[in-house]
């Protein structure tokens, strides 16, 4: 008869579902670094806008102010 040896390789499960667990949250920390710097960022540019009205004396002098400089008239 023939005597077959046969041999199998077994892979800790553990060790693979911490890997993934690793990947997910350091997936979420990206998510959450990419939706914060341009919250942040659009919240700066509210404040720098707001300055510009108050600082202009208004809506219209800041138009002005914004045609002059881009024309040079």
């Amino acid at each position: 008869m023939n005597n077959m040896n046969v041999q199998a390789k077994t892979r800790n499960q553990e060790k693979v579902n911490a890997s993934i667990e690793a990947k997910v949250e350091t997936s979420k920390g990206v998510m959450l670094a990419a939706s914060v710097v341009p919250a942040v960022a659009g919240l700066w540019a509210v404040a720098c806008f707001a300055g510009g009205l108050v600082a202009s004396g208004g809506p219209l002098a800041m138009a002005r102010g914004f045609f002059t400089a881009v024309t040079g008239i």
